[in-house]
C-alpha cells in the first residue's frame, strides 16, 4: 500500500481515537457534575425548594421538633473542602472501613509518582446525611424510583456502613480505572465513575463486572 492511502487512513483513525476520548471525558465530566450536585444539596443548612417551591422533603429534626443541618459530624464535605484519603481528623474518612482506607492510601501514595492527589467527595455518611440526600434527590429527579438510580436509602447505602467512597478529581478517576483493580479498588456502578469500593478478589481475578446503575445491585433491594 503506497503512502498516498495510509496517511488518509491513519488520519481518520486518529480523528476517531480523538472524538471516542472526548466523548468519554464528557460523560466523566456529566457524571462528576451530578455527583457534586448531590453532595452540595446534602450540605445544605435550610430546606431546599425547586422551581416549583416544594421542599426537599423533611430535614433531619432534633427531639424538640426543630430542624437539625447536616454537620461535619455526618460526614458532609462541603465543596471546595475534599479532603485526601490521609485527612483522618473528619469522620468522613475516619469512619470508612480500615481495609479500604488502607487500600486508598495505598493507591494514594502510588499514584503520587504519578503527580496526582487523591481527594474525597464522599466518604462515610451518617443515616441522617443519607436520608437528606435521598429526599433531595427524590425533588431533583422527580420520583423515588428515578432518584433511586443515584442515591440509596440509609438502610441500603454503602456510605453509611463506610464500604464506598466517591472519589475526585478527573484524573483521579482516570487512573483509578486503569489501576485500581491492583488494590482491589473497582467502580461499583457504570452511571458512577466515583464510586468505589473494596473487592478484595480483584487483586488477582481484576474488577467484577458494574452494574448499570444501583438499582440493579441487589444490596440496594428492601
Amino acid at each position: 500500500m503506497n503512502s498516498s492511502t495510509s496517511h488518509p487512513r491513519r488520519r481518520i483513525r486518529r480523528r476517531r481515537l480523538l472524538v471516542a476520548a472526548i466523548a468519554l471525558a464528557a460523560v466523566l465530566i456529566l457524571a462528576f457534575a451530578v455527583q457534586q450536585s448531590l453532595v452540595a444539596a446534602s450540605a445544605s443548612v435550610s430546606s431546599q425548594e425547586n422551581a416549583t417551591g416544594e421542599t426537599a422533603g423533611p430535614p433531619p429534626q432534633d427531639v424538640t421538633g426543630s430542624v437539625v443541618a447536616p454537620s461535619d459530624a455526618d460526614g458532609v464535605i462541603r465543596d471546595g473542602d475534599e479532603p485526601t484519603v490521609f485527612d483522618t481528623a473528619g469522620v468522613a474518612i475516619a469512619n470508612l472501613d480500615p481495609a479500604l482506607l488502607d487500600a486508598l492510601q495505598r493507591a494514594a501514595n502510588d499514584a503520587a509518582a504519578d503527580g496526582l492527589e487523591f481527594r474525597v467527595n464522599s466518604g462515610w455518611r451518617s443515616a441522617a446525611l443519607q436520608e437528606r440526600m435521598m429526599q433531595d434527590a427524590i425533588v431533583q429527579y422527580g420520583s423515588e424510583a428515578e432518584a433511586a438510580r443515584w442515591v440509596a436509602t440509609p438502610q441500603t447505602s454503602a456510605h453509611v456502613s463506610g464500604d464506598a467512597v466517591d472519589m475526585g478529581p478527573l484524573p483521579t478517576l482516570d487512573w483509578l480505572a486503569q489501576f485500581g483493580a491492583d488494590y482491589g479498588l473497582c467502580q461499583t456502578y457504570a452511571n458512577e465513575p466515583w464510586h468505589y469500593e473494596l473487592r478484595p478478589d480483584a487483586v488477582t481475578e481484576g474488577c467484577p463486572e458494574m452494574y448499570s446503575d444501583p438499582t440493579e445491585d441487589p444490596r440496594m433491594q428492601p
